[in-house]
């Protein structure tokens, strides 16, 4: 279990680092938008005193692209990070009221059997549409906009770090119900009884 630990620590790592990537394009897209409210609004005032190419310039449809390909970066190179810090919506209501191991185990059953192979189908159909953008080097029709090929590229990159995490996420939950302690898994706590019968769940040690 110990070398499979390993494996999934070497994942999450990866994903770690990607996460914290994402953290400053965020911060570059939130300031990225802000100046493109600020140069469109105040587009009159810079043109005063810069002039109206000087204006253009600011204002023009490269920073919007820019903004967009942000965005596109963080959903698609966070999504693996997100599912291991365990963020992504839960809409099943039964799933909270289940114990530690039954939450495990459904969590081992849908990556086995829905994300992972959904991450393989969404590498396979998006091969020919990515390939097509690639050889065409596919770019905005926009003046100033940026190439479209780039992050249309990215779409089977994150298929295969979400799988990647899909995997570690498995070896960990196997890890905690075999009884593995600080197996890593988000479920890795043990039930204990209070004095009034209420059970809570604490950080196994």
């Amino acid at each position: 279990m110990k070398f499979f630990l390993d494996i999934s620590r070497v994942i999450d790592a990866v994903t770690g680092l990607l996460g914290r990537v994402t953290w400053w394009v965020s911060l570059a897209m939130v300031l990225i938008g802000a100046f493109n409210v600020l140069t469109r609004y105040a587009f009159d005032i810079i043109a005063g005193l810069f002039g109206n190419d000087v204006a253009h310039a600011l204002s023009g449809n490269r920073y919007l692209s820019m903004q967009t390909f942000a965005y596109d970066l963080v959903f698609m190179l966070g999504a693996a990070y997100v599912l291991s810090q365990d963020g992504h919506v839960r809409v099943d209501i039964l799933f909270s009221r289940f114990g530690a191991k039954a939450r495990a185990w459904i969590d081992i059953f849908g990556a086995i059997f829905f994300l992972i192979p959904f991450c393989l189908l969404g590498i396979n159909f998006s091969q020919n549409y990515v390939g097509n953008s690639i050889s065409k080097l596919e770019a905005s029709g926009d003046p100033g906009g940026i190439p479209f090929f780039i992050f249309k590229a990215l779409i089977p990159v994150m298929f295969a770090l979400l799988i990647g995490q899909g995997i570690s996420e498995t070896i960990k939950n196997i890890a905690f119900l075999r009884g593995v302690v600080r197996s890593g898994s988000v479920h890795d706590r043990s039930e204990t009884q209070t004095a009034d019968g209420v059970t809570q769940e604490r950080e196994a040690t």
